[in-house]
């Protein structure tokens, strides 16, 4: 597995293409890779970090991407740091039980209807904060880790070290189709409970609308 980071020319009339549209920059994302089929090891994951003046590009891939072409319609391509891969590999080995990771994850967080016929319906978006929270806190464990706690105002009450931010509905078309997604961003601290769902949660991320820019759960060591 491998781990990029790419750096977006905001200005670049290229970029603004690619940031406006999820679906633009999907395409792009999918075209570093001679066959980003998902693999046993992993998939294709990836996400957009966007601030107002800056824009950078996170991906985790089965195999090293080629973004020449993003570094040429919307980078700095003489600049050697636009973009940049790195093995994944040793941070996955080090993973074990216990260990405590400052995490941040962009997510499609829906519900599913049932059908009469009791098949699965149409996914519904979560809209407010404490459903959105619960969507993730529900996961947790079968993705190997358990959000942090710490103690609330009362003695008998906990919160979870859980932010939603970032809160929008995106809306892009798909060739003749017009797609709607409601995704948030999380960030907190979590500890890992089980060494291989989380290393598979990290791989293959968590939830829908991966192609998106959503799934991608990134750790960082918490000292």
């Amino acid at each position: 597995m491998y781990f990029t980071k790419f750096q977006f020319n905001p200005v670049r009339q290229g970029a603004r293409r690619l940031l406006s549209s999820p679906h633009a920059l999907h395409a792009a994302v999918l075209a570093g890779f001679p066959d980003p089929t998902p693999t046993e090891a992993g998939r294709v994951l990836w996400r957009l970090d966007q601030s107002q003046h800056d824009a950078k590009l996170f991906i985790v891939s089965p195999t090293r991407p080629d973004l020449t072409h993003l570094a040429e319609q919307a980078g700095w391509p003489t600049r050697e740091d636009t973009w940049g891969s790195k093995s994944y590999q040793p941070l996955l080995d080090r993973i074990e039980p216990g260990h405590r990771y400052a995490f941040r994850l962009t997510a499609n967080p829906v519900r599913n209807t049932r059908a009469e016929s009791g098949a699965r319906g149409k996914p519904y978006g979560h809209v407010t904060v404490a459903q959105q929270e619960n969507w993730l806190l529900e996961r947790q464990e079968r993705a190997g880790f358990s959000v942090s706690e710490f103690a609330g105002p009362n003695d008998d009450a906990a919160a979870h070290d859980l932010v939603v931010r970032d809160r929008k509905l995106l809306v892009f078309r798909r060739r003749e189709t017009e797609i709607t997604l409601r995704v948030v961003t999380y960030e907190g601290t979590l500890s890992v409970t089980d060494r291989d769902l989380f290393v598979h949660a990290l791989t293959h991320g968590i939830g829908r609308a991966k192609g998106y820019g959503c799934g991608l759960l990134t750790i960082a060591p918490v000292r």
